[in-house]
């Protein structure tokens, strides 16, 4: 399948996705096996260095464009519906996140969870529930930015034909030493 306009920085697209109309990729996103991305009116914007996981659905909402920061992990089977998502975060296996909600940066949203139209999580929350709901305050921002890396590590290995980068000698390596250079800066910045 000829993919859209718009999605040319991709780190890696996976030959069974399906993406139609105005979709934007910023660089180093990946899109993961089955994923269907629909944008006929409004359009869908994934931020750099964000990853698309199998199954996942995007659409717009009711004039409402579906935009995802950077850095995000949206995981297998979740559905994304005219919602906004901060950078930093993770969407939780088959949550579903419907029509005008938006996600504060640094947040995790629960699997399973249906965060209800129109509603607003703030930054560094903890969602879980049907209605999802605030239930935890926690910077997430660290631990969602290095899934996010991971899965930009594959998605370049995935591109090169290498399908087993994560059980790589130095892959785990690598990813200690990202997480402890991180979380080294951020001590260090009032």
């Amino acid at each position: 399948m000829e993919q859209p306009a718009g999605t040319e920085k991709a780190a890696w697209i996976a030959p069974s996705a399906e993406l139609y109309g105005d979709v934007r990729l910023a660089e180093g996103v990946s899109i993961w096996p089955k994923v269907v991305m629909r944008a006929e009116a409004a359009h869908i914007e994934i931020g750099a260095c964000s990853n698309i996981q199998d199954f996942v659905m995007i659409h717009y909402g009711n004039d409402c464009p579906s935009i995802i920061g950077e850095y995000c992990s949206i995981t297998h089977h979740a559905t994304v519906h005219g919602a906004r998502v901060g950078d930093h975060c993770l969407i939780g296996i088959n949550a579903t996140l419907m029509d005008g909600c938006v996600i504060g940066e640094n947040s995790i949203v629960a699997g399973h969870s249906i965060v209800a139209e129109g509603t607003v999580i703030p930054p560094n929350a903890i969602v879980a529930g049907v209605p999802g709901k605030v239930v935890g305050e926690r910077n997430n921002r660290l631990a969602n930015r290095l899934n996010a890396v991971a899965y930009l590590e594959n998605a370049l290995a995935f591109a090169r034909g290498n399908h087993r980068r994560w059980s790589e000698e130095d892959y785990k390596e690598k990813m200690r030493a990202l997480m402890a250079e991180w979380a080294a800066a951020e001590a260090t910045t009032p």
